[in-house]
């Protein structure tokens, strides 16, 4: 793993070749007659033909064997997805998870897949617009299977162990406080070394985008530069047992057996791959005089509408950064908005909630649900002297922000048996400071 390599840069056309075959490339076309190493050519579209350039994404594998060698697919009933969003009642308030438990591997193996849970979302797959957040939790690696995602793109945001991710493109290591992508159609295996848990934001219909910078000019949040895409690898390996290819197709899971490992790209070049990102390497914008600016200025990634301005999904981070604004309640202020947000927390403590949101935890928010800093941060807040100060030193909390008015699933409200029934009351100690006479 120490010896893993990549390439920088986000969207770039990248080409990459297993340095075990030299010249794996064909020179001057995508398929020739015949390929070099008697390869076959596979082509890889993440977009129409004819989208626009800046928005046409695609990429050419040279493989031992083509992807459509397979048996036919038969369901899987594996796991807990569903974008069945009318499982329960809709509940608009304000919901908060202990941090979701992971079963002890003597007892229950399970491995990224089997260990997969929606928690909420809306929309649905087959009209290619929508969205779900769900969890892993994990304790085995996924031995001679691999999973590719035909309904939409995964961001995925370790929590508790790191993983070691093989796709057809190479290898990625993805530890705690990094988020990889796995977009549309990618095969990709999970190998992890422990007990493993971690949140996943999947969006169906669009692609994750960095997002515009306006004034804030050239350089500035999320730089295209750091984020990171594997070089090719390839494993010519035979498996008489069978090797199992899972589909998530329509929101359900079907899988087909091959007898050699889908890993069997030589060579490949292309813009459309896996990537991930450290988000210790966010460039950080905060207000210096006074005030809040929004949590925009957060955001890493962006998965766009068709409206301008407005996301089907953003993810936003809250990194360590100085705080220095003047006669200013710094933590987050109260706030009602037209979006849904889910919040996650990788480690520390989150600012405005340093108590019951805790790591590997969740809150879902929801559309015109209101919510801000408990009690006791108000008080705090309210009553500080303020200097410079470092804020949220040792945390990284994150969230799934998103246009789309998100259900949570029956999994979420009942089987999982970690929604914190008592979250509203971290409000209830909020008093009146009103005083008509006392400007």
């Amino acid at each position: 793993m120490l010896g893993l390599k990549y390439m920088s840069g986000f969207g770039n056309e990248h080409v990459s070749e297993d340095p075990r075959c030299p010249g794996a490339l064909p020179e001057g076309q995508n398929n020739p007659q015949v390929c070099p190493y008697g390869l076959y050519a596979e082509q890889l579209s993440g977009s129409a033909f004819t989208c626009p350039r800046p928005t046409n994404r695609r990429s050419w594998l040279y493989r031992i064997l083509p992807s459509v060698c397979h048996k036919p697919f038969q369901p899987l009933q594996e796991g807990h997805l569903t974008h069945s969003w009318d499982e329960v009642e809709p509940d608009p308030n304000q919901l908060r998870w202990k941090p979701f438990e992971i079963p002890k591997a003597p007892q229950n193996k399970l491995d990224f897949v089997s260990g997969l849970h929606t928690l909420c979302g809306a929309g649905e797959p087959r009209g290619r617009h929508g969205i779900a957040v769900h969890i892993f939790v994990c304790n085995t690696s996924m031995l001679d299977r691999c999973l590719y995602n035909s309904d939409g793109d995964f961001l995925i945001v370790p929590q508790q162990g790191k993983l070691l991710i093989t796709t057809e493109f190479g290898k990625m290591l993805v530890e705690p406080n990094e988020i990889c992508v796995i977009q549309q159609g990618m095969r990709f295996t999970v190998e992890v070394f422990g007990e493993t848990r971690g949140y996943i934001l999947e969006v169906y219909g669009a692609h994750f985008e960095l997002p515009d910078l306006g004034p804030i000019g050239a350089n500035g949040l999320a730089n295209p530069r750091d984020f990171l895409v594997p070089v090719a690898w390839y494993e010519d390996r035979r498996v008489p047992g069978g090797y199992t290819v899972i589909s998530k197709y329509q929101g359900k899971l079907f899988a087909a057996q091959q007898d050699f490992s889908p890993f069997n790209v030589v060579a490949w070049h292309g813009n459309y791959t896996p990537y991930k990102y450290n988000l210790e390497n966010f460039m950080v914008i905060n207000s210096v005089a006074f005030d809040h600016a929004d949590p925009s200025i957060f955001t890493v990634l962006t998965a766009k509408s068709t409206r301008p301005g407005v996301a089907i999904a953003d993810f936003v981070i809250f990194p360590p950064r100085w705080g220095v604004a003047n006669n200013t309640f710094r933590p987050p202020y109260y706030h009602r908005n037209c979006m849904s947000e889910f919040m996650g927390l990788i480690k520390g403590h989150y600012e405005a909630k340093e108590e019951g949101f805790q790591p590997g935890g969740a809150s879902l928010h929801s559309m015109m649900t209101p919510h801000g800093p408990d009690a006791d941060c108000f008080e705090k807040a309210s009553k500080a002297k303020l200097e410079p100060e470092r804020v949220a030193e040792g945390t990284m909390a994150f969230m799934f922000e998103s246009s789309l008015s998100m259900a949570v699933t029956k999994w979420g409200l009942k089987t999982s048996n970690r929604l914190d029934k008592n979250y509203y009351k971290c409000w209830e100690p909020l008093k009146s400071h009103f005083n008509p006479n006392c400007k």
